[in-house]
């Protein structure tokens, strides 16, 4: 096992001792009860399959009426705001007080290349660093570990199957985030039942999913703390899972407002640099990975349909697509107006958002909340997303942002058509209305603020009330 962070500083003294048992893949390191006299919060990255962070999703409590302007007269309590603590102002000073961080991922992600949670995770921990904080990143050996002011890493050697040694860990901190339930993973498994091919073999996901849920609703008291990166993740916590409101925190996912912001001439470029056509009424994008629990096959068949039944829209309407997966040789079998770009990298999937009109998501999983839609929004585009609670919830919150659809073929071809119809100025004018509402709420410096008051409420009780 190889360190390299500074020795210089000397440990301060730990503030936790915290009781974790995840079932997902963390770091553990044996040297990990020393680290720990160093680190005042541990950020726990591990997703139920691969890498991952503090998360879940909310609730039945609205905060939209909820100015800004009234709570900054009135005294909050952290620990007990029911809504996502991003509706909340956060002072702009540097932190009263630094604090060690220490985050266990079985990947870094490369800073143009990250996806997903990987993305999540590089921002959220950058910002933080940024502000001051002392990361401490345990991971397994990787080429991108990312040379920035105090971020230090941790290397070790992964296990036969690829993942961090997580048994050491369990043992030792409190505060933990999630990107996904099994509760909700109940959802995905209906619509991914109900959408499967007669000749496909029936899946038994769902009875293993309700035992699993069994199971986090039993061992999850464990945890001191829980974050939820959705409101209905957080609703769900305290309902079925029956955790303690005072114990469970909504802060929503953001990105970084300074790479994903309106910029017309880059879009013109993007258009100009991948050949496509300005006298298209209609750009419609997607990205991501091209797989079928990102709802590819629910969109191919729909978009088979529309160009099959209706010349006039497949002939004013481009389809733009910037990711890799089995799919996207299939987008390609639909025609040139599908124009499938490949991976991008952060500075290019920008240019790709100014280029588009409207930003298109099928997801069928109803897990986390989605980057895409975020980056999206905050360079000004209206969004379109399955109906999913996580998204409902907390992004696409009426008519005025966007527009949601069942995850099936007839109602996500009801949703292209009234896109189509309603055109570009009206798409224009939801896209400026999402961006206002972002600006407030999934800006990474938002998010970073949110947690870092998180983190120093956990520290000392004199942080909690705003």
């Amino acid at each position: 096992m190889k360190f390299t962070h500074k020795q210089e500083r000397k440990p301060e003294k730990s503030i936790f001792s915290v009781k974790i048992k995840l079932k997902i893949d963390l770091a553990a390191m044996v040297p990990c009860f020393r680290f720990r006299s160093c680190c005042y919060i541990l950020v726990l990255v591990s997703s139920l399959s691969s890498i991952s962070f503090l998360y879940w999703s909310y609730s039945s409590v609205q905060t939209e009426g909820l100015k800004e302007s009234q709570l900054r007269f009135e005294k909050v309590n952290l620990l007990m705001f029911p809504s996502a603590l991003n509706h909340l102002i956060f002072p702009s000073r540097p932190p009263p007080r630094l604090l060690k961080i220490a985050l266990f991922v079985k990947k870094w992600p490369s800073k143009h290349q990250a996806g997903g949670l990987e993305r999540h995770a590089l921002t959220l921990h950058l910002a933080l660093a940024k502000r001051g904080h002392e990361l401490h990143i345990f991971t397994t050996s990787s080429s991108n570990l990312t040379t920035v002011n105090n971020v230090y890493f941790h290397l070790s050697k992964p296990t036969s199957a690829g993942y961090l040694d997580q048994a050491l860990i369990w043992k030792q901190f409190q505060a933990v985030s999630w990107h996904g339930i099994a509760y909700e993973s109940i959802h995905s498994d209906i619509i991914q039942e109900l959408i499967r091919a007669p000749e496909e073999p029936q899946s038994y996901a769902l009875t293993e999913r309700v035992v699993k849920v069994v199971e986090e609703i039993k061992f999850f008291p464990h945890y001191a703390h829980h974050v939820a990166t959705s409101d209905h993740v957080g609703d769900i916590l305290k309902r079925v899972y029956m955790i303690p409101e005072e114990h469970v925190h909504i802060i929503l996912n953001g990105v970084d407002e300074e790479i994903f912001k309106p910029d017309v001439s880059k879009g013109k470029d993007f258009k100009l640099k991948f050949g496509i056509p300005e006298s298209k009424s209609i750009i419609l994008g997607m990205a991501g990975r091209l797989v079928k629990d990102k709802g590819h096959p629910l969109m191919f068949e729909a978009l088979r349909q529309i160009f099959s039944e209706n010349s006039t829209f497949r002939d004013s309407v481009i389809v733009v697509i910037a990711g890799d997966g089995p799919w996207g040789d299939r987008y390609k079998q639909l025609g040139s107006n599908l124009l499938v770009l490949g991976p991008l990298e952060q500075s290019q999937l920008a240019r790709f958002y100014n280029a588009i009109d409207i930003f298109v998501n099928p997801t069928l999983r109803a897990q986390g909340l989605d980057h895409t839609l975020l980056e999206a929004i905050l360079t000004g585009k209206t969004v379109m997303a399955t109906k999913l609670a996580s998204i409902t919830g907390s992004v696409i919150v009426s008519k005025d942002v966007g527009y949601t659809f069942p995850p099936t073929v007839g109602s996500l071809k009801k949703a292209l058509y009234e896109v189509w119809k309603d055109g570009r100025a009206i798409l224009e004018s939801k896209g400026e209305s999402a961006r206002k509402r972002g600006l407030q709420l999934f800006t990474a410096t938002k998010m970073a603020a949110a947690y870092e008051r998180l983190f120093l409420c956990i520290y000392s009780n004199d942080y909690c009330v705003l």
